[in-house]
């Protein structure tokens, strides 16, 4: 990663920026809660089939990705295809291997009082950033390469390719929209094999395995497009009442593929995919009037933290929660985080508010450290 300057505030709408902030604190609230077992049902994923609040957050942060593509492209334009080339593909990589070291920190193991090298044989392949890196790989090239209309096009592919393909190619005998019976599950366990495939489901599935990254990369298109249509009419009352539109067609539109195609985040179905890029739409429309329109921008401070370092900080709170729960502490073979938790909040709050409350407080230490970095004039870009 290197430090690189604050964009420039002219050629960027504050609603997007805002989005992706709120984005980012969003996500990092739902993925450390104090206690799991202490959890409010809105910050949960869905357990299958089915939609939670929750589960708006990885498809939007996509959804933000293809945002801040509208911006870069512009940049493209200017360069060689040799250098655009290799800008995409190093992002990629360095977006990719980040998020393989996340799985495999800390690195070694202790084991009968000896320390060795953790095995890369039992070490996830893919996740999160590890999708997002495939996902804007996939549709820059696209959107590098391809008229607009071929754009459209392939994201139609994608979406009803990968509804054939779940239909026609499941684990024989088993339901097709399954945990371990769906066509994604096999390619994985072929691709990979289980040892390096999510196993906190109880079983060897991976959420953000190699087929469903395909419905996910029209996520990022979405963003694009949609970042596209914000520069060019978004403060328009025109821009604003299709973006509006699209949002609610969108949303119709998934609801009525639910009853044959089931809104799914862990498999990342097809109508998952309208009704997160919908509902993205929709509050996307609605900061804009606030924002743009209303110009009520106070509040929005706050959330532009994040929304300046949003890789970096979302990095960070990962490993920063990682390197916490290998802290021993209490003497009764607790870690760092159980014991704060059990010692303050759970003391303080007992039960779900506890975990919230945790998970808020944690929330707001990363926002100091992202605030700390934007008074000191440091934005990390990959």
């Amino acid at each position: 990663m290197a430090q690189a300057p604050a964009p420039a505030k002219s050629s960027r709408s504050l609603a997007l920026d805002i989005f992706r902030g709120m984005t980012v604190c969003f996500m990092i609230i739902v993925n450390t809660p104090g206690t799991e077992e202490f959890v409010f049902a809105p910050l949960r994923h869905a357990q299958w089939h089915g939609f939670t609040p929750t589960d708006l957050v990885f498809p939007s942060f996509l959804f933000a990705v293809g945002n801040a593509m509208s911006f870069a492209m512009k940049k493209f334009e200017t360069m060689g295809e040799g250098a655009v080339l290799w800008k995409i593909f190093k992002r990629t990589l360095i977006i990719f291997g980040i998020g393989f070291l996340i799985y495999w920190f800390p690195f070694f193991q202790e084991q009968d009082g000896h320390w060795s090298l953790s095995p890369f044989s039992h070490t996830r392949i893919m996740g999160v950033l590890e999708r997002i890196a495939l996902c804007y790989c996939i549709a820059s090239l696209m959107v590098f390469y391809m008229e607009e209309k071929a754009v459209y096009t392939f994201a139609g592919i994608f979406l009803l390719g990968y509804w054939v393909a779940l239909w026609l190619f499941p684990v024989p005998g088993n339901d097709p929209y399954s945990m371990t019976g769906n066509a994604g599950y096999r390619l994985d366990v072929w691709a990979m094999g289980q040892n390096h495939m999510y196993h906190g489901e109880g079983v060897a599935f991976d959420p953000e395995g190699i087929l469903s990254t395909i419905p996910a990369i029209v996520n990022v298109l979405a963003g694009y497009f949609t970042g596209v249509y914000v520069s060019r009419k978004g403060k328009t009352d025109e821009g604003l009442a299709r973006l509006l539109l699209w949002g609610t067609g969108l949303i119709f539109a998934a609801l009525v593929w639910n009853m044959v195609f089931p809104i799914n985040k862990k498999l990342w179905t097809s109508s998952y995919v309208f009704l997160t890029i919908g509902i993205d739409l929709v509050l996307l429309s609605f900061l804009i009037y606030i924002i743009e329109f209303k110009e009520k921008t106070r509040w929005t401070a706050f959330f532009a933290v994040f929304g300046k370092n949003p890789l970096f900080i979302y990095i960070l709170s990962e490993l920063l929660i990682v390197t916490l729960t290998l802290i021993p502490a209490g003497g009764q073979g607790e870690n760092a985080v159980e014991w704060v938790n059990t010692r303050f909040f759970q003391a303080l709050l007992p039960g779900r508010l506890g975990s919230l409350f945790f998970a808020l407080v944690y929330m707001f230490i990363c926002w100091l450290i992202g605030k700390w970095l934007d008074v000191k004039k440091i934005y990390v870009r990959v």
